[in-house]
């Protein structure tokens, strides 16, 4: 039987070591969502920290490993919001942290990883491309490459969240994850399965971005040649084999949603919960929206897992959105 790489002990033993400004984060059933979407809606929002996302409990463990180590350095590939997380985790640690991304990847994330004090290398191509410039970076100058995901610090960091899900005063019937790396997922997920094993666990990732929903229907690493999606911070082409291990150990779905949903999701929660995300925290929505007979009136907790969002481009997306129907 396949094991899992991740560790209840160890997760609990996590929030000892990350920054309490990420952690017990609020988680509210948002009523406003219901009329709209036939379920009770609960929101986990993983935004209100200074990196904006949910990243931050997963770059506390590693930058505090590192550090503890002795590290001086550190480099990572990022879409975003693990770069930003890293910078401000290994930043308060004593950590030269160089950030490599995509010259496309959105201005906001990349502001914000300068501001952060990180280095910012900017590569052609997509954030597969971005990966390898890393891994090229950490052999020349033999410092840690840190793997979103692949690390396990960043999938137990995440793990916390499950934590604070599991002990939430109501069950909840499913929760909804956005699925890029695997990171999140797993991580929520191996919790989940041994503290709420009731709860079904429902991966959400782009249609335009399916190598690891792909990946967990057909039992094997399937690669993708392109990753176009709005949401920039799930769009990866090439599954992690260890992570697709630990993910089908615990996800008991995996769902592809369309372009037009997700942004019909960004517009719900503007609307009815007065929060703007990154089109990857809106995910869960999406999945509600396409499926609404299959949550029918069941409690759904979705994780709102960042808002580094170009506010161009959101005003763009919003402004193409059509208000959903509230029956």
């Amino acid at each position: 039987m396949q094991q899992t790489r991740l560790d209840l002990d160890r997760i609990r033993a996590a929030r000892r070591v990350i920054d309490p400004v990420f952690l017990d984060t609020p988680l509210y059933r948002c009523d406003a969502l219901a009329p709209a979407l036939g379920c009770a809606v609960s929101v986990k929002l993983e935004t209100a920290n200074p990196v904006r996302s949910f990243k931050g409990r997963g770059t506390e463990l590693v930058a505090s490993g590192l550090a503890g180590e002795g590290a001086r350095a550190a480099v990572c590939a990022s879409a975003g919001n693990l770069g930003q997380a890293l910078a401000w985790s290994g930043g308060r640690r004593g950590l030269d942290v160089t950030v490599v991304a995509s010259r496309f990847a959105t201005a906001a994330k990349l502001d914000r990883i300068r501001a952060l004090g990180a280095t910012l290398e900017l590569v052609d191509g997509d954030h597969e491309s971005a990966r390898e410039r890393a891994a090229d970076i950490a052999r020349g100058e033999g410092i840690r490459l840190v793997e979103d995901s692949l690390d396990i610090g960043t999938c137990e960091g995440a793990a916390t969240i499950g934590l604070e899900l599991a002990s939430a005063a109501e069950p909840f019937d499913a929760v909804l994850l956005a699925l890029g790396g695997g990171a999140l997922a797993t991580g929520v997920g191996h919790v989940l399965k041994a503290l709420a094993p009731a709860t079904e666990v429902i991966c959400v990732q782009p249609l335009g971005a399916p190598a690891l929903t792909l990946s967990w229907r057909q039992r094997r690493v399937v690669t993708t040649d392109t990753a176009t999606t709005i949401a920039d911070g799930v769009a990866g082409r090439y599954p992690v084999p260890a992570v697709l291990d630990d993910l089908l150990l615990v996800a008991d779905d995996a769902v592809l949603v369309r372009e037009s949903s997700i942004v019909a999701g960004m517009r719900m929660l503007f609307d009815h919960a007065g929060l703007v995300v990154e089109p990857s925290a809106a995910l869960g929505l999406a999945a509600i929206l396409e499926a609404p007979a299959r949550f029918a009136d069941r409690h759904v907790a979705t994780i709102v897992c960042g808002s580094n969002v170009d506010m161009t481009a959101y005003r763009g997306w919003l402004g193409t959105a059509p208000t959903p129907a509230v029956s």
